[in-house]
This record gives structure tokens, sequence and C-alpha cells, in this order.
């Protein structure tokens, strides 16, 4: 992030490029909006864009100070972008988010008093499938169980990352090449019984095909696992986190440090699945969110 001595002379002009260097902007024409502590509705060119429902993201601006805020829900540490002319928050929401009024708490520094920015959450109706499957199907056995919650365990703390630097951009590369499927939020209910909605894009392709970095990262977990199979997690920085699923294979090791669309693995057809694809999960502020947000229209 660009330091913040030297903001103070900043025209509207350059603010717009400070924006745009960061990947917050997409050009000289969009208009980053300024309705202090409201929600900032989607505009051209910003990513990700906002999409204020269960699963989606909500940018929030915080108005103009001197450092960077400190914004939390809850206790989880959000992401702060911008500069001393204006901060935003960029927050996940989780899929079980309820409806309706919602809010986030800032302060000047960890230490300050928190004043709360609120938000709505909408409704979105994501697609639910029912399917009657044979019970050994769906049911884990004692063995499996314990192991699927011995994982889980584990990918919580992965989950939990929150570091620094920022990231410098937010617009993101597609992982591999192939047909995005709208799954994301699809609730399977199998024989009468809800299972968690789908919380990430699948991409249709061939085992083998090259799996990349979607932003510049750094592998913070890697493994074989029950559901999930092969799968790399990247930290982005400032508790934004993409993992890849399923894969054939696994190029890289925890603590490498990768480049945008540098190849992490490939696809495949590894933990519970039925044929080779590649799932791609976003996690912003330990929240699963629609990885489409993050894509160029």
């Amino acid at each position: 992030m660009h330091a913040h001595t030297s903001l103070t002379t900043f025209l509207p002009s350059r603010r717009t490029a400070l924006l745009a260097s960061v990947g917050l902007l997409a050009g000289s024409s969009a208009v980053w909006a300024a309705s202090k502590g409201r929600a900032k509705a989607s505009e051209p060119g910003v990513w990700p864009r906002a999409l204020v429902v269960p699963g989606g993201v909500v940018r929030l601006s915080l108005g103009p100070a001197p450092e960077r805020p400190v914004a939390v829900a809850g206790e989880v540490p959000l992401l702060v972008l911008g500069d001393m002319i204006e901060w935003t928050a960029v927050v996940g929401i989780p899929l079980s988010a309820p409806l309706g009024a919602a809010h986030i708490s800032v302060a000047a520094t960890a230490d300050s008093p928190a004043r709360q920015v609120a938000y709505t959450v909408a409704d979105k109706r994501y697609r639910e499938q029912r399917l009657t499957v044979a019970p050994r199907t769906v049911d884990l056995s004692p063995e499996n169980q314990a192991r699927y919650e011995r994982e889980r365990d584990h990918q919580a703390g992965v989950m939990a990352t929150f570091s620094t630097p920022l990231p410098a951009r937010l617009a993101m590369q597609v992982p591999t090449p192939g047909r995005r499927s709208s799954s994301f939020g699809l609730r399977r209910v199998f024989n009468g019984q809800a299972r968690n909605p789908h919380s990430g894009m699948d991409i249709a392709a061939s085992t083998g095909t090259p799996v990349v970095a979607p932003l510049p990262g750094k592998v913070i977990d890697t493994g074989d696992y029950f559901f999930n199979g092969q799968t790399v997690w990247l930290d982005h920085g400032g508790g934004l986190l993409s993992m890849v699923c399923h894969l054939s294979a696994i190029d890289v090791q925890i603590g490498d440090s990768v480049h945008t669309g540098q190849r992490v693995g490939a696809v495949g057809a590894t933990g519970r699945v039925t044929g080779p694809h590649l799932h791609w999960g976003v996690m912003l502020n330990r929240s699963m969110v629609d990885p489409a947000l993050f894509l160029p229209a």
C-alpha cells in the first residue's frame, strides 16, 4: 500500500489514479462512491462487485481518517482499503447470514472506542436440488466422520489467517479455463436432509488441465482431504483467501509465494466427486463468497 505521507496533496484526479493502482478502479472514468457510512452500490470496473446478499460482498464507506481504521465483524478482522481521503471496508457476507439489519464495528485504533456502520442484507434465492440416493453414499462411516472432523478443525485454523501486506488488487483471474457453473449457493437435500450450501464455483475441465493462482499470494495449506481431495489454500492478504480443490497434482509447497497466473496444480477428481472438475472457493473475513464477484464480467 502507498505511504500516507504523500496523500494530503492528492487532487481528485490523482486520488482516482491511486485507487486504480491498487485495483479498486479499472479506468479513470470509474467513480469511487463516497456515501459515508453507507453501503456502496456496485460500480462498473470495481472488484469485487457489491452484492449485499448472503454469500455476497458489501463495500462500506468509513470516511476520511489520517490512518487506516480498524474494522471488525464480531471479532473477525476486516479488509480496509483506500487512503486518508476515504477508507472502505470490503466485507464478505456469510451464506448463513440472516436477512435484514447488520453492522460492522470501526475504530481509529484497536484500543479506541468503536462506532457501528450499518448495512442491510437482502434476500437471494439460490437454487435447491432434492435427491434420493442410497444412504451409504451420503452417510459417513465412524472412521470417515472422525477424519472429516479432524480436517475441519485443521482447516478452521487455516481460514482464520489474516496477514499483511494487504492485496494490491482485487480483480481475479479464473484459475482454469472451462465452463463455469452457477452452482454457488446451491443447496442439496439428500433423502430429505439438507446439506450445507455449495460454497464455491465449479469449473468443468479435464484431468491434468493446469490450475493457476487467481491473485498473488502465499501458499498456506496443502493436503488431501476427505471431501475436497487434493487442495491448495492461498493467502492474498487482509483475510482474502482462495482455495482450489479436487486436484490431480499439487505443484507448490506451504510457504511458497506465487504470482497471478502461476501454476499451483492440475485439475482432477480427488475427494468426494463424481468426475473431474475444479472447485474454486474465495473466502473474505472467514466467509465463503461468490468467486464470480471478483471476475470481470
